[in-house]
């Protein structure tokens, strides 16, 4: 699990603003809002998930999406499989639309894509494939690309 201190060296080496969505139970084979983007984009430096409460040992995949208030809805990580996910596993988002990156509670391991990527006004949102027990709470660093806009916990 994450500490404070663990947060605040990732806002003091300029991952930026942060926000958090509690741990909240899995979505039953719909979606799930974690963050609300408002008054403009934003560009995500990190979108980090954690598995809070063990995964219900049966096939579930999990995806990641933006979803604009205007627009349509676009895949930031598409499906993996979440099978059995153990407690303090993560779930790295690369926003390049390829496969959520999950790793054992062990580490997170990111990609060679952009450093970033780039949300308009509307929400973050995570979709299950099944109804599976288990909860995750979710991470973002981010900066405010517009005059005003921010990524709160929805």
């Amino acid at each position: 699990m994450y500490t404070n201190q663990f947060r605040d060296i990732f806002t003091t080496i300029g991952l930026g603003l942060h926000s958090v969505k509690t741990a909240a139970t899995l979505p039953a084979t719909t979606t799930q809002n974690i963050f609300t983007i408002s008054a403009g984009r934003c560009a995500v430096l990190l979108l980090l998930g954690e598995v809070t409460t063990v995964i219900q040992a049966q096939a579930n995949n999990l995806k990641v999406t933006s979803a604009p208030t205007t627009g349509t809805a676009v895949d930031l990580a598409s499906n993996l499989d979440i099978n059995a996910d153990e407690a303090g596993l993560l779930y790295l988002v690369e926003g390049d639309g390829t496969a959520l990156v999950g790793a054992n509670a062990g580490a997170a391991l990111s990609g060679v894509g952009a450093p970033f990527f780039i949300v308009p006004i509307g929400t973050i949102r995570i979709e299950t494939s099944a109804t599976n027990t288990g909860a995750t709470k979710w991470d973002v660093w981010y900066f405010a690309l517009d005059e005003g806009a921010s990524i709160v916990s929805a």
